[in-house]
């Protein structure tokens, strides 16, 4: 018996043994794919019926690119020449019918896959022109974009539950998408104030009608008269409506016990993503050596290294603790800043907290030594904290790198730099399709705010619903108002039952032998560690593929459950894990866990 990984499709080869080395195969090695793919009724691991979905891809990242060496320019990689060294993730690949055999692998060495050649070819046969805007022509930095919680594997999800749909028969009957934390896709109820004011704000009508409580028609009311022409369809000015900014920074005073919050240092943004964006923007510089470096953690959470990418910045890694449940170390941020000052120049250190995706709440201790740090070596601090409400484990606390700054006084509290970030879509709230978020600056130069501003203007404005949903964020039902305590139980609940998934997640994942599993101490995922037997790496390696990409893969297949592989987010070398949210509703979760533990196994088993 073989586990079952048939078919992977052409989203499998877009995830390389790591993002710096190359395949150890060339790509003839497609020829043997089907190879590590079992099969029921006890056919062994060559066997046709296997092999055939994967003649349809291309392992490694055979996307179409220039390849300086080859004689014909853009093709698909000549099995004579190296593998390229990044790349091409906008290639789509068919998977069925002639397109599929077309996108195959040559069957025998000196052929070469020249798609984009083909194409001019027959271009010059129309007499029609070559497309102004190629692979090879478009920018080479988006190409390097990478982002795996949105990645192959779910791409391969998304396609089988389209095949589960049309009837094909599976090993499984739903896919469980652990990948992403969309509390609502996973069955989480909207808080009803929250979509209570919405409503009421979208249809004004609705204000006359006798089934909202007062607060929520008055809270509408109040968004309302703070909108361009009173409708939340009209544009705001680009740092937000100034109301909303207001309730926002009242909301920082109240959480950092009285520390004060200056509107004028609040700027809403679409989720907390685009503020993270364009605060990094604002950081690159120089050329070669002088590039900006940025210091994030390893595991990160891609949206990171995909805007340095993008950006053309330099990534710099600084590892966080597994053995001391992914602490963040000072030592290590000093060797990965002295290691970086050799190719780049270190501005800025990303710290997020608690922790995408290991779950870590920081200390105020640990704190208040990245905060020395960061003012030692001047670097801007940017503080990811948009989980700030999600905190489980008993004697962990948020601290908002804020309020510590401030209290830690002089030097730090008026000459650090800080950015600091929170969403609507985390936390109890869970409503990620509304993209409402924040950044809040603190010591930033003014005339560099200005030139935020202006970045931000470029974009018009965020969305306005977003904004509104922000506001009742910050500023939830007094304890006078109507709908309070159904806000509160609804609110509780949900936090308790987040906190008893995280317990069951971490329990489960110990007791099983090859995991291992840190406490979730916050946010909403869990990041174990996974021992994978030599077979099964060597089985990867072979097909161009990260060992735990390998193993996620075959896991989809086989049970239907969708996780990120832990090379998505990075990892110590020669280590292997797997995120995944720990949102799917209490029943779920426990099955989830189950068929994961027992699926890590039988295929420690198989490949023993």
């Amino acid at each position: 018996m073989w586990v079952s990984c048939s078919p992977f499709v052409g989203t499998l080869g877009r995830h390389w043994a790591s993002p710096q080395a190359p395949p150890a195969t060339s790509p003839t090695a497609s020829a043997s794919l089907g190879q590590s793919c079992a099969q029921t009724g006890g056919a062994g691991p060559n066997s046709p019926q296997l092999l055939q979905p994967f003649l349809s891809l291309p392992v490694g990242p055979a996307a179409v690119k220039r390849v300086p060496s080859c004689p014909e320019s853009p093709c698909y990689v000549c099995p004579s020449q190296p593998w390229p060294a990044e790349l091409d993730p906008a290639v789509p690949i068919p998977t069925s019918g002639p397109a599929a055999a077309r996108a195959a692998f040559p069957p025998g060495p000196g052929r070469v896959m020249a798609s984009s050649t083909v194409d001019q070819s027959q271009v010059a046969r129309n007499g029609l022109r070559e497309k102004v805007l190629t692979l090879n022509s478009m920018n080479p930095r988006v190409r390097r974009v990478e982002y795996a919680v949105r990645g192959p594997i779910v791409q391969r999800a998304l396609e089988l539950e389209q095949e589960l749909r049309q009837g094909v028969k599976k090993p499984f009957t739903e896919v469980i998408r652990a990948n992403i934390g969309d509390a609502q896709a996973m069955g989480q109820r909207p808080i009803t104030f929250l979509r209570q004011v919405l409503a009421l704000c979208v249809n004004p009508d609705l204000l006359n009608s006798p089934n909202f409580p007062d607060d929520a028609k008055k809270r509408a009311e109040r968004i309302l008269q703070a909108c361009g022409g009173h409708s939340l369809g009209a544009y705001s000015i680009s740092s937000g409506i100034q109301l909303i900014r207001e309730d926002v920074a009242q909301y920082i005073e109240r959480r950092d016990g009285g520390i004060p919050a200056d509107p004028h240092n609040v700027f809403l943004s679409t989720g907390a993503s685009d503020a993270i964006v364009t605060v990094l923007k604002l950081l690159v510089a120089g050329e070669g050596h002088t590039r900006t470096g940025v210091l994030i953690p390893i595991p990160q959470y891609p949206l990171y290294s995909a805007t340095l990418a993008e950006l053309g910045m330099v990534q710099v890694d600084y590892y966080l603790d597994e053995e001391r449940a992914w602490a963040l170390d000072v030592a290590e941020l000093h060797r990965a800043l002295c290691q970086a000052r050799d190719h780049c120049r270190p501005r800025a250190l990303c710290v997020i907290n608690p922790g995408n995706p290991t779950g870590q709440v920081q200390t105020r201790e640990c704190i208040e030594a990245v905060i020395r740090f960061a003012f030692q070596e001047r670097l801007f601090l940017l503080a990811d904290e948009v989980y700030q409400d999600n905190v489980y484990a008993a004697g962990s606390q948020f601290h908002s790198f804020k309020k510590v700054l401030m209290e830690m006084g002089p030097p730090y509290a008026v000459q650090q730099e800080l950015a600091s970030f929170h969403s609507t879509s985390k936390g109890y709230m869970g409503e990620c399709g509304f993209r409402g978020g924040y950044v809040e600056v603190v010591n930033m130069d003014p005339a560099v705010q200005q030139q935020m501003l202006k970045l931000m203007s470029v974009r018009l404005c965020p969305p306005v619903p977003g904004q509104a949903l922000l506001d009742l964020v910050v500023s939830p039902p007094a304890p006078t108002d109507p709908s309070f305590m159904q806000f509160q139980a609804e609110r509780q609940a949900v936090l308790a039952e987040l906190a008893a998934k995280a317990r069951l997640t971490e329990q489960v994942f110990s007791e099983a032998p090859g995991i291992s599993c840190n406490p979730v101490q916050g946010a909403m995922y869990s990041f174990p560690r996974v021992q994978l037997p030599p077979r099964a790496v060597q089985r990867a390696q072979e097909l161009g593929l990260a060992p735990d990409m390998f193993f996620c893969l075959c896991l989809l297949e086989e049970t239907g459950i969708c996780v990120v592989p832990g090379s998505g987010f990075g990892q110590r070398e020669g280590t292997y894990h797997f995120r995944m949210t720990i949102l799917p509703p209490l029943e779920k979760l426990q099955l989830l866990l189950e068929k994961l533990t027992r699926f890590h196994a039988k295929f420690t088993l198989e490949y023993s």
